[in-house]
C-alpha cells in the first residue's frame, strides 16, 4: 500500500485542476505520458465541486448477479474505511453479470462514507440518487460510468486489492486527483513536490494565454510561443 501524504500536500493539490496536476506529474518523468489516467467513460458527476484528492480504498463488488440476498459486508467496509489513510476515496470495481446495470452507492452510502472520512467515490459501475447526494453530502465528489435506478443485490467480494477503473490501474493507498476533466493517480514519491510544479506549469502557460487572447497573432509568434511552452 502506498504511503499517506500530508494534509498540507492534500490541501495544496486541491487548489489545482486535474489537467494542470497531470502536466506537473509529467515533469518528473516517472511514467509514460500515456499512463496514469482514466478514459472518458468515467464521468465526474459534480463538475462544479472542488477536485477530488485522496487515498484510494479499493474494493470489488457485485450487484447484478441474481441470487438470494448475500452478505453485503457493509459493516466491514465501514470499519476498514474508518481505519484507512485520510482523506480516503472509496474505489469500487464491478464484477458480475451486467456492469451497465450495477449500482454501488447512493445518497445514504455517500453520507455514511463522508462521516468516515471519505472525500468521494470512484467506480466503473453506476450510482444513484445524484440529487440526494448533491443536497445532503456537500463537498463529496463522485466519479462513475453513469446513473442507474436500482441498488440490485449488493455484495462486496474483496477489499484492498489492485483494480482497473476505466483504463486506470488503482492500487490500495494510491493518491487520486480528479475533476470534470477526469481522474489520475499521483505517484506518492513525488506528491509533495507536485504542487510547486503545478504552479510552475501555470506560470509558463500565463504568457501563452496572453498571446492567444490577442485579436491577431502571427504564425511565427505561435510557433515561438509553443516551442518555449
Amino acid at each position: 500500500m502506498a504511503g499517506a501524504v500530508s494534509e498540507r500536500t492534500i490541501e495544496a493539490l486541491r487548489r489545482f485542476d486535474s489537467p494542470t496536476v497531470m502536466n506537473a506529474v509529467e515533469r518528473f518523468t516517472v511514467r509514460d505520458r500515456t499512463a496514469g489516467y482514466a478514459n472518458m467513460e468515467l464521468t465526474c458527476l459534480f463538475p462544479e465541486r472542488a477536485p477530488l484528492v485522496g487515498h484510494a480504498f479499493t474494493a470489488i463488488a457485485d450487484t447484478t448477479t441474481p441470487a438470494d440476498p448475500r452478505p453485503d459486508r457493509l459493516t466491514e467496509l465501514f470499519e476498514r474505511i474508518a481505519a484507512a489513510p485520510q482523506p480516503s476515496v472509496y474505489v469500487v470495481k464491478h464484477v458480475g453479470q451486467d456492469r451497465l446495470r450495477s449500482c454501488f452507492g447512493g445518497d445514504m452510502t455517500a453520507r455514511a462514507l463522508r462521516h468516515l472520512g471519505a472525500a468521494g467515490m470512484v467506480t466503473d459501475g453506476g450510482v444513484r440518487d445524484r440529487a440526494g447526494i448533491e443536497r445532503r453530502v456537500p463537498g463529496f465528489q463522485l466519479f462513475a460510468a453513469g446513473l442507474v435506478v436500482s441498488h440490485g443485490i449488493p455484495a462486496i467480494v474483496d477489499f484492498g486489492v489492485p483494480v482497473e477503473i476505466c483504463g486506470l490501474t488503482i492500487n490500495p493507498g494510491d493518491l487520486l486527483h480528479g475533476d470534470e476533466s477526469g481522474l489520475l493517480t499521483i505517484p506518492t514519491e513525488i506528491a509533495d513536490r507536485v504542487p510547486q510544479q503545478a504552479q510552475a506549469v501555470l506560470d509558463v502557460e500565463a504568457p501563452l494565454f496572453e498571446l492567444l487572447e490577442r485579436d491577431e497573432v502571427s504564425l511565427r509568434e505561435l510557433l515561438d510561443a509553443y516551442h518555449v511552452h
